[in-house]
């Protein structure tokens, strides 16, 4: 029996998966590593914890899964996107790496859209938000000109992880994308960006497919996992690319829906003119060729635990959600907007709060609850309809996350998107689409679409209702309309929330 690893380098943990042939997860292992949030809006990691981390893991997953190191044919990975990596020239880290999550960077933000101005959507294909990485690199220029001097090249963080257990550099497409320093539709990086504000070619890693041979491990590596130094190590891609590959989203048409903390709507592309005028971000896929775009809902899973915590702490989401499907569609006039910590799709609003309208007598917690559940899937249902609008079919979406584990929920995301929803059996998220990665890689499928035929399982199917659905698209333009109602008195209150 042969297998392979997918390495999932996330903000809180590493995750580790070991996956046979047939697509089985034959072992896991993970090890956690602190933040550090020494300011407010600060967010960083030490990389060095990372690969600690990784090797420790890989060495636990090795050791418990009796599996022979001959028989792990190849390795990949996934990773957190954005985070700065700046090398000095003995490739040593100059400070610690800063997050996705970091919200330092607003004056930087504001200095790339002068410099830009329309080129920055035309090639980066995305805004410029404090989450992406050149705002970092310009904080890091003028905060702290010694650490920048000394930075030679910058990585990503997985990027950063596999040069250190390869000695190799190299960055994938995937990640790349979500730097603002790549040519997303070329596939380069953009000359004109780096022109711009000053920045020399090689700043950057050579450019690899997500797919991509990239080397075998090196000896220090080997022998601190008990890998074989011969086992391949492929590129990899950013976690969302990942996730979408775990899943199987790989044809158009298909589309993700993950509800975490945070919610994702991602569907797949082919067309690298796709055009959303920055609404929603636009990457480049880790299957060859292919892109995705993708909407973000800020506080999705945040929103159904802040309001367990808040009006019923201490009891489970079973106990919370209880009667919710004897609650009608509507929940009887109660509509919820998610914006507890602002939105970003399609409103990149840090000031806008949420709202409960339309709260009379009648309603119950279960109302309350199910108003809760409708308003993070109407926001899902933002990206949806912003797709649909530019021509893009969302026919099949593949949930994923807290919004898969209830069936109520899944079939209210049915009928909200309009959409057959698609359950997996088996979800592993990101560190499955890595292990495709090396899966395919390594030659056992031609193709991420042959491999996912294999190791994407998908269980339970939901399909709309109707009447429920046409009553949902009645509701969901009244969603719409509460941003705008809301934006200005919202401002207002700002100042009264210190």
């Amino acid at each position: 029996m042969k297998y392979v690893i997918g390495v999932d380098l996330g903000t809180s943990a590493v995750k580790t998966l070991l996956v046979s042939r047939e697509g089985t997860v034959a072992g896991e292992a993970s090890r956690e590593y602190p933040l550090y949030h020494e300011h407010s809006g600060w967010s960083e990691q030490e990389p060095e914890d990372w690969v600690r981390g990784t090797l420790d893991a890989l060495s636990e997953l090795v050791r418990q899964s009796g599996v022979s190191p001959e028989d792990i044919e190849g390795i990949s990975f996934s990773g957190q996107m954005h985070g700065l990596v700046l090398l000095d020239e003995g490739n040593r880290p100059v400070r610690r790496a800063i997050l996705w999550n970091d919200t330092r960077t607003t004056e930087q933000c504001r200095e790339i859209e002068r410099t830009l101005g329309d080129r920055l959507l035309a090639v980066t294909r995305n805004p410029a938000l404090e989450g992406f990485t050149l705002p970092k690199i310009l904080w890091v220029r003028h905060h702290e000109t010694a650490a920048f001097a000394a930075s030679r090249k910058f990585l990503l963080p997985k990027d950063y992880l596999r040069f250190r257990l390869t000695g190799e550099f190299h960055m994938d497409l995937s990640d790349a994308a979500g730097t603002l320093l790549l040519d997303v539709a070329n596939r380069w990086w953009s000359g004109e960006v780096l022109e711009a504000f000053g920045l020399p070619a090689d700043f950057c890693a050579p450019l690899v497919e997500a797919g991509g041979l990239v080397g075998t491990l090196n000896a220090e590596a080997a022998q601190a996992t008990g890998l074989s130094p011969a086992t391949k190590v492929f590129a990899g891609g950013a976690d969302n690319a990942c996730g979408a590959i775990g899943a199987g989203i790989l044809a158009d048409g298909l589309t993700l829906c993950s509800i975490g903390t945070s919610g994702v709507i991602l569907t797949y592309e082919d067309n690298p003119d796709a055009d959303y005028g920055g609404k929603v971000h636009f990457f480049n896929h880790g299957k060859p060729g292919a892109f995705y775009s993708m909407g973000v809902t800020l506080a999705a899973g945040y929103s159904l635990s802040w309001f367990r915590n808040t009006f019923a702490a201490g009891e489970s989401y079973d106990s919370l959600l209880a009667g919710v499907e004897n609650v009608p569609a509507g929940s009887g006039g109660l509509l919820f907007t998610p914006y507890l910590v602002g939105e970003r799709t399609p409103h990149a609003d840090p000031d806008i709060r949420a709202s409960f309208i339309g709260m009379d007598g009648s309603h119950t917690r279960a109302h309350f609850a199910r108003a809760v559940m409708e308003g993070i899937t109407f926001s899902l249902n933002e990206s949806v309809d912003l797709f649909r609008a530019a021509g893009k079919r969302a026919d099949t979406i593949v949930s994923i996350g807290g919004g898969a584990k209830n069936p109520v929920w899944l079939q209210m995301q049915a009928d909200i998107f309009n959409a057959e929803v698609v359950a997996l059996e088996n979800e592993q998220g990101p560190g499955l689409g890595a292990a495709m990665l090396a899966a395919a890689g390594c030659g056992w499928f031609a193709s991420l679409d042959e491999c996912a035929a294999v190791f994407v399982k998908r269980s339970k199917r939901f399909k709309p209702n109707a009447e429920t659905a046409e009553r949902y698209a009645g509701l969901f333009r009244i969603y719409q309309a509460v941003y705008g109602q809301t934006r200005d008195l919202n401002r207002s209150l700002a100042t009264f929330r210190n």
